[in-house]
């Protein structure tokens, strides 16, 4: 008896299905009755678009243990992409398009998986440098990508979705959501299928995988398909929902960092480090600009208050590493389990 008044007394888990509900009902429900403008156009957009690309960089490197920098090229292979099918289709429905971009940045991540199977480890990291460096060439140095802009900057088209608008701040958070709800998920079966156990393997040991006969060659060409896909798609919000127009220099190398510190700070081989390392990147910044504008007397100027930023988030991230180096996730697992009640 007293075992199941403890058990019973248990908190539930929030990431089981009735926590994942309540969420899903806060943020479709909740969240864009009460959220303002701002809350949305700053905090909440970048913050879904930069978790979906941790999210798709998480399924290379968390899952298939592949290293990669250049995820900005992909977000960038994306933008451009919608950006094109848009323009150059007439009347080619909005969700098509951003389908079909993914579909090109993966296969650009397809032809950028090539090395993988001669290379590994940072090996392999520095030869994606080479995807970076071309797109951010092909963006500046081909003009029919951009329409001809002579600065390589792309204008989003109108976001309508079978006559429904999604213009304003708040439509714009809720078109975000939807793909990114819609692409967890399917990440989230992806992870439990027989093809995420491949992925898990040849991550863990490559020998062994090769041997109980896992296509190594073809599992790490697919994870960078899939990876770029998802990534893609992420740089289509960026640039459609978040930014409403983009130029090359924001898909730099920077962004590639800054998505790979969301998937090491977050957690790797987790689905919700994604979401938690995004989080972290997205309000902390945000947070130390209030308080560097709230400092007595004149404050800090913006270079100043860029580099204080960065030193504090750098710091920030050893700390939690050292604490826990499976990053925030583990962290939030240790914290859940403290709270529960012993049987």
């Amino acid at each position: 008896m007293t075992t199941a008044i403890a058990l019973s007394a248990k908190p539930r888990n929030l990431s089981g299905p009735v926590g994942v509900a309540v969420l899903l009902a806060t943020a479709f429900g909740l969240v864009p009755l009460v959220g303002s403008d701002y809350l949305f156009e700053a905090i909440l957009t970048p913050f879904l678009a930069l978790a979906l690309a941790g999210l798709g960089l998480n399924l290379l490197t968390g899952y298939a243990g592949l290293l990669s920098l250049g995820s900005a090229a992909f977000m960038a292979v994306g933008a451009y992409a919608a950006f094109n099918l848009s323009l150059r289709v007439p009347g080619l429905p909005l969700p098509v398009s951003i389908l079909g971009a993914g579909l090109v940045a993966a296969a650009a991540g397809l032809v950028a998986g090539l090395p993988a199977l001669r290379l590994r480890g940072f090996y392999l990291a520095v030869s994606t440098l080479a995807a970076q460096f071309f797109v951010a060439w092909a963006l500046n140095r081909i003009g029919w990508l951009s329409n001809d802009s002579p600065s390589g900057v792309i204008n989003a088209p109108r976001l309508v979705v079978a006559g429904l608008s999604f213009e304003d701040a708040r439509g714009r958070y809720l078109f975000s959501l939807t793909v990114v709800a819609l692409l967890t998920v399917a990440a989230w079966r992806l992870v439990r299928s027989p093809t995420g156990r491949n992925l898990v393997a040849i991550r863990d040991q490559e020998i062994a995988a090769r041997i109980v006969g896992v296509k190594v060659a073809r599992t790490k060409l697919l994870a960078f398909a899939l990876s770029s896909f998802v990534v893609g798609i992420a740089g289509v919000l960026w640039a459609f929902a978040y930014l409403r127009t983009v130029e090359p220099a924001g898909f730099n190398l920077d962004r590639s960092f800054q998505i790979l510190f969301i998937v090491i700070i977050g957690g790797l081989g987790t689905l919700r480090g994604a979401f938690l390392g995004a989080g972290f990147i997205v309000v902390l910044p945000l947070a130390l600009s209030r308080l560097g504008a709230v400092l007595p007397g004149d404050g800090f100027d913006s270079g100043t208050l860029e580099m204080v930023q960065r030193i504090v988030l750098g710091a920030l991230i050893v700390a939690v590493l050292i604490r826990e180096p499976a990053g925030l996730a583990a962290l939030l697992d240790r914290a859940g389990r403290r709270l529960r009640l012993p049987a």
